[in-house]
């Protein structure tokens, strides 16, 4: 699994402030940081950005390449003028996340990506918002990736994300993602795949969104998925996405299999692990004490 490390964000304090004042050294340690945890890409979030980002994005990303140089970035907001912007300063091929599946967007958006030789995040939110389940997630990416195809950008410089929703409130959207991310390559040969990871823990207490966040990976996995944007400090993530925890793999691979396995003869640890495939599969409803149980 591919991690995109999301913590160079304008809604940390820390990091927000140095965005503000210009002030480099928060940022570069930030990038350190992240390439020491083993990042394959470096997010660069600025929010919406709407007043100075055509010139902070390409400022962020000089500072960021002074000190590192050698993963690519992924260039997010929502302002067009900042992407390009930046486009024209990155090292490496970067990703634009991201590109909506709305005329609107995608016909300004599409075009700059083909311009600059980038690769770009489908992101399936489409006229209506949310897709309801995995079907209009299909529709969508037929829709967008067919108009990247016709500018020239192949499916494979294409990270469709099928948009991860939190647990607690749309239970049943977490099962949609994965029917539609085992869809994928059915609809979009070729096509890479990524998605905002953290979403499906937004809302419950901090103490349990590291073991939703882990569990999900997991599953998404099964079904395709590339890659997700994830919190570089979770180290039990990392650990997870490099392989070194095939034990949990087993573990969530096989209820969602169909296997049950004998709670009493797991340790506390998987049998966290194992009650919270189950809250995510929608076997157990959703309670902020599910552990406990």
């Amino acid at each position: 699994m591919l991690l995109l490390g999301e913590s160079l964000n304008v809604i940390s304090t820390k990091i927000g402030r140095a965005f503000k004042e210009r002030d480099p050294k928060p940022i570069q340690e930030e990038v350190l940081f992240q390439k020491e945890k083993g990042m394959d890409f470096i997010d660069i979030n600025l929010g919406p950005a709407k007043k100075e980002g055509h010139e902070l994005m390409p400022w962020v990303v000089e500072v960021v390449q002074e000190v590192v140089d050698d993963i690519p970035l992924i260039l997010d907001t929502s302002n067009i003028d900042a992407i390009e912007a930046a486009l024209k300063v990155c090292k490496l091929t970067p990703i634009i996340n991201s590109i909506m599946c709305r005329p609107e967007r995608y016909e300004k958006m599409i075009p700059l990506a083909a311009e600059y030789n980038a690769d770009f995040v489908a992101l399936l939110w489409g006229p209506d918002g949310l897709p309801r389940d995995e079907n209009e997630r299909a529709a969508l990416s037929v829709e967008l990736l067919y108009a990247a195809n016709e500018a020239g950008i192949p499916n494979e410089r294409i990270w469709v994300d099928g948009i991860v929703t939190p647990v607690n409130i749309q239970q049943p959207q977490a099962i949609s993602l994965m029917e539609f991310q085992g869809m994928l390559q059915d609809i979009a040969p070729g096509a890479r795949s990524t998605c905002g990871l953290s979403n499906i823990s937004n809302g419950p207490p901090d103490h349990l969104r590291p073991i939703l966040n882990q569990t999900y990976m997991v599953m998404l996995q099964k079904y395709g998925m590339e890659s997700v944007i994830a919190d570089p400090l979770d180290d039990q993530l990392i650990s997870i996405a490099r392989g070194e925890r095939q034990d949990i793999v087993d573990l969530i691979y096989g209820i969602m299999d169909g296997d049950e396995p004998d709670m009493d003869s797991l340790s506390k640890e998987m049998q966290d692990y194992a009650k919270t495939t189950k809250v995510i599969l929608g076997k157990s409803l959703y309670s902020d004490s599910w552990l406990e149980l």
